[in-house]
C-alpha cells in the first residue's frame, strides 16, 4: 500500500489530465496450472493507477463465485470499483491460456460473459461527464458486440475532450475487419504489436514498409497524435508529435507474456501524459513490459517506488 500511495502522490502532480477512464473486459486467465485475474483493460488500469493516474474501469462481473473473488481482488489493488457492476445475465468472463515455448500465449475467450452486459444509467453518464477524464482507453474484444460498441460510441460522444487511446489487442474470433477500421478511426493514440500492425495496415490500407511509415500513414488518415508498435524481445517503435524513435528490448528471462503489452500500454500513456520525447517513452515502456514478462501473471506485485525512482 505504501508504493500505491507514492504513485497517488505523483498522480496529484499530474493533474486532471491524468484521469484515465477505461472500458472493457475483466476475466480470469485459466492456465494449465493456475487461474489468475486479468483482462487487458483491468491489467492496464491497475498499472496506470500505480503510475499515479486516477483511473476508473467500466466493466461487469457475474453474480457468481468467480465474480465475487474478482471483486475482492480488484478492491485489493486499490482501484475504484464503482463502475465494475455485477450482473446475473452472464457468468464472469474467462479465457483459456495456452503458453508456447518462448512464453508466447494464445487465448480462447469464453463468450458471452458478464462484461457483455455492461449498462450505464443516465446518472452514471452525468457523473462521468463531470469527472472529465483526460484519457479514454478502449480495446477490440469488448467492442465486438453491437451493444458494447454502442456504449463505446456513447462514451466517445460524452467525453469529447478525452484523448482516445486504442489498445488493439486482437483475439482470435473476436474481431472483424470493419470493426478494427472503425476503432482505428476513433482513436487519437494507438498501441499494437507487429502482427497487429500488419493486419491493421491491410484492413485500413496503411503503409507497412516500416513502423514509422505505418504510424505516419495512420496520422495522415485518421489524425493520430501518437502510435507505437511493440516488437517483443526486440523492443518497440514510438511515434509522437511528428517524431519517431526505436528502443531495443530489455533482456529478461521470460516466464509468460500475459499482461506485458497492457503494462507497456500504461507506460506509453504515462510517458505521453508527461510529454516525454519518443525515445524516453520507448525505453520506459520497454522496461515495464519486460518486467511483467519476467514475472508470473499479468499484474505482478512490484516495488513501484523503485521503478519510479529509476524513471528519467
Amino acid at each position: 500500500m505504501e508504493d500505491y500511495n507514492l504513485y497517488n502522490q505523483v498522480g496529484a502532480r499530474i493533474g486532471p489530465g491524468g484521469r484515465v477512464l477505461a472500458l472493457g473486459e475483466v476475466l480470469w486467465d485459466v492456465f494449465h496450472d493456475s487461474t489468475r485475474l486479468g483482462g487487458a483493460p483491468l491489467n492496464f488500469t491497475v498499472n496506470v493507477s500505480r503510475m499515479g493516474h486516477q483511473a476508473i474501469l467500466i466493466s461487469a462481473l457475474g453474480d457468481d463465485a468467480p465474480g465475487r473473488s474478482a471483486k475482492e481482488t480488484i478492491e485489493a489493488f486499490g482501484l475504484d470499483t464503482r463502475f465494475i457492476r455485477t450482473t446475473p445475465q452472464f457468468p464472469t468472463g474467462s479465457a483459456l491460456v495456452q503458453t508456447g515455448p518462448n512464453g508466447q500465449t494464445a487465448f480462447r475467450i469464453q463468450r458471452p460473459a458478464a462484461y457483455d452486459a455492461v449498462h450505464l444509467s443516465q446518472d452514471d453518464l452525468r457523473w462521468l461527464a463531470g469527472w472529465t477524464p483526460g484519457w479514454f482507453y478502449y480495446g477490440t474484444l469488448f467492442s465486438s458486440t453491437d451493444s458494447s460498441r454502442k456504449l463505446l460510441h456513447e462514451l466517445v460522444g460524452l467525453l469529447p475532450n478525452a484523448i482516445r487511446f486504442y489498445d488493439i489487442n486482437l483475439r482470435a474470433e473476436s474481431y472483424s475487419e470493419g470493426q478494427v477500421r472503425e476503432l482505428l478511426g476513433l482513436a487519437n493514440v494507438v498501441k499494437l504489436n507487429e502482427t497487429e500492425m500488419e493486419l491493421a495496415a491491410e484492413f485500413a490500407k496503411l503503409p507497412r514498409t516500416s513502423i514509422e511509415a505505418f504510424c505516419r500513414g495512420g496520422s495522415a488518415r485518421y489524425g493520430w497524435t501518437a502510435a507505437c508498435v511493440t516488437l517483443g524481445a526486440q523492443g518497440c517503435g514510438v511515434w509522437s508529435g511528428g517524431n519517431y524513435a526505436e528502443a531495443e528490448g530489455c533482456p529478461v528471462e521470460v516466464v509468460d507474456t500475459v499482461g506485458a503489452g497492457d503494462g507497456f500500454a500504461a507506460a506509453f500513456l504515462h510517458g505521453l501524459s508527461r510529454q516525454w520525447p519518443p525515445d524516453q517513452i520507448a525505453e520506459f515502456a520497454n522496461r515495464i513490459g519486460a518486467g511483467i514478462s519476467s514475472s508470473p501473471g499479468a499484474i505482478p506485485d512490484w516495488d513501484w517506488s523503485r521503478m519510479l525512482a529509476e524513471t528519467p
